[in-house]
């Protein structure tokens, strides 16, 4: 019996490999994963480095398993995508060799940014109200922190790529990469999908000569194909093409099936966002531009919390050691034990308000975190609650930013990533937002989405729409509680919203502090 066309997706996440065949009716037909160990190392606090080849080993190892699982399947393989984590930069050489480990986006380091933009710049950001925000965006990137901290890196530096660009070089041979793939601190014009030409206003933020920077593809469009040696090498065919599809948020809002502007995307992922599509180009927050969707002609308007579900890990490693044991004796996460907790804490945490902001925003640049309303009631559940709390809080806050950017409502969400898996965290969701949440067949989101795009671009489908009307299939809804709605809405209004206007003038105290300025 002929089988269904499948794709082969890589799918780089934060602290895993994903490496998988899915047919044209979105079944994942096989599947190899691998845990990052360790996930990165840090040299000094705050640091999260990883080196480049690391990840391309981790692949080589999954392909050659999933190759030897699958054996009768392979024939089937129309075409392969790369997905992989935002906003991490990899260092070439002449020879196209790394320089150094890379600096994952969750690095929390900062340069001086001392190369001073041209006088006439920095006079239209002061106009503008930007000059916070674009002090952020420098000192946030790994290009100036390289010139200042390890000239001698940058004196070499040949290429400066994405590590999705490295990656398809090393299983390609072609130093090219999706325009979809290069979000972050990159001098790259998203609404255009190109990059910025030397010396543009925007594109001189962050300092990186056009010189150093690949060629960029539209999704849909041919990367290459797998290397001969490669393919060999991982027992898969000669000839297998790439496609260029998306980022991992990307490529998770089209698995979704989210291609709408009446449709939101949540990740509860290390990071924790926001998407909404439209084929219009609409900037989610005032300086914040929209990225390119991992199919053509769409951009994700999207809404980040920096550290998003990282902070249930940074919770229960630092205040649930007690559960530990118990952990390992039912063979569970800590998170999950925590999650089952969830269910005896109202809605509102019994007044205990938190605001997510463990990473500096674009918007809210000197912003931390903050919690108020603690008293004698409060256990450590109570608190576990307002983080998830206050993460859907601070994503609610920015749809309605998206909502008013693109001047229509959202009505209905849709949800993926570690937390998606929990039902009273979906419940949650519902009734913060007030809005029907679901779930799609698998939690494997950012696979399917990058399946879907790459179905679409060889022709199997002839629109994205039809590809995730066949692909893609809700299989659980949660409809919000109207009485906790009710008084998410009283917290989320009176409490929430009011935290940083109040508190902004105590964050510029704090840095100050920081900074060892007082």
């Amino acid at each position: 019996m002929k089988m269904n066309p499948l794709v082969l997706t890589l799918d780089f996440g934060t602290q895993s490999l994903r490496t998988a065949l899915i047919d044209n009716t979105g079944t994942i037909k096989e599947i190899v994963k691998a845990h990052y160990e360790p996930a990165y190392f840090s040299k000094e606090k705050g640091y999260a480095e990883q080196e480049p080849d690391f990840y391309w080993n981790l692949a080589i190892k999954c392909l050659k398993e999933l190759a030897e699982k699958a054996k009768t399947m392979l024939g089937s393989i129309v075409g392969c995508t790369i997905t992989t984590f935002r906003d991490t930069s990899v260092q070439l050489d002449k020879n196209l060799k790394p320089l150094r480990p890379c600096i994952l986006w969750l690095d929390q380091r900062m340069a001086q940014a001392k190369e001073k933009l041209p006088f006439l710049h920095r006079f239209a950001f002061r106009l503008v109200g930007m000059t916070n925000t674009i002090e952020l965006n420098r000192r946030r990137t790994i290009a100036h922190w390289l010139k200042e901290n390890e000239k001698e890196t940058w004196d070499k530096t040949f290429k400066y790529v994405n590590i999705s660009t490295y990656l398809t070089y090393l299983l390609t041979g072609n130093l090219v990469d999706s325009a979809a793939s290069v979000t972050g601190h990159y001098p790259i014009y998203f609404k255009k999908r190109k990059w910025y030409k030397e010396g543009a206003l925007k594109g001189r933020i962050f300092g990186i000569p056009n010189r150093m920077l690949p060629e960029l593809k539209q999704p849909g469009e041919c990367l290459g194909q797998i290397k001969d040696e490669i393919a060999d090498e991982c027992g898969l065919p000669r000839g297998i093409k790439v496609y260029a599809t998306g980022s991992d948020k990307a490529c998770e809002t089209v698995g979704l099936g989210a291609l709408s502007k009446d449709v939101g995307a949540i990740s509860y992922g290390t990071a924790s966002t926001i998407e909404v599509s439209n084929q219009k180009y609409h900037e989610p927050e005032k300086f914040l531009p929209a990225y390119p969707a991992a199919v053509p002609n769409w951009y994700n308007m999207d809404v980040q919390i920096y550290r998003g579900y990282w902070m249930l890990t940074w919770f229960s490693r630092e205040f649930a050691h007690e559960l530990v044991n118990e952990a390992k004796i039912q063979e569970m996460a800590v998170e999950e034990i925590l999650n089952s907790k969830l269910w005896t804490i109202p809605p509102g945490s019994d007044g205990l308000v938190l605001q997510p902001y463990w990473g500096p925003g674009l918007s809210r640049p000197l912003a931390k975190g903050a919690i108020i309303g603690f008293s004698d009631v409060h256990t450590m559940e109570h608190l576990y609650r307002a983080i998830i709390e206050g993460i859907a809080y601070a994503l609610r806050e920015g749809l309605e930013s998206i909502e008013k950017s693109q001047k229509h409502k959202v009505k209905r969400l849709m949800i993926s990533g570690g937390g998606s898996q929990s039902d009273v965290i979906c419940q949650i969701t519902s009734d913060v937002f007030g809005l029907p949440v679901s779930r799609v067949q698998t939690f494997e989101t950012t696979s399917l989405g990058a399946a879907i795009a790459t179905f679409v671009a060889v022709g199997v489908y002839s629109s994205v729409e039809e590809a995730m009307s066949k692909m893609s299939r809700i299989s659980s809804t949660f409809q919000p509680n109207q009485v906790a709605h009710k008084q998410y809405n009283y917290l989320y209004r009176k409490v929430y919203l009011k935290m940083f206007p109040q508190l902004k003038d105590v964050y510029k105290d704090i840095k100050k502090f920081d900074k060892k300025e007082f």
